[in-house]
């Protein structure tokens, strides 16, 4: 009877240290999951943070929309418009075109 115990507690150390072994190794991948997610994460706040290096340029539909209503773009610094200043050139459009003329400078930064 005593014999069956101590092989019944062996089994059961073994299955134990089995088990904390799988744990362990689990514990390990779980830990190079997380640092592998944290060094993707800060990769994004840098690339999220960096300046956007967009086109300074407008589509061919857009400055001609501009050059008809009066506006042109070729002797204009960057960010020189002033959305005030668009105003009345864009008078005649509807709101929806003004804003899109107006989204339109902002990404190509042609607006302040």
């Amino acid at each position: 009877m005593e014999m069956e115990m101590n092989d019944d507690l062996g089994v059961t150390i073994d299955r134990l240290a089995a088990a904390a072994t799988l744990l362990e190794q689990t514990v390990q991948h779980l830990e190079e999951k997380l640092a592998a997610a944290e060094q993707k994460i800060a990769e994004l706040q840098a690339r999220a943070s960096a300046p956007a290096s967009g086109r300074k340029t407008l589509p061919t539909a857009m400055t001609t929309l501009l050059a008809k209503q009066g506006v042109t773009l070729d002797s204009l610094e960057p960010a020189s418009l002033q959305a005030g200043s668009l105003d009345a050139a864009l008078s005649s459009l509807s709101l929806e075109q003004r804003i899109a003329v107006k989204a339109q400078l902002l990404r190509a930064g042609l607006l302040s």
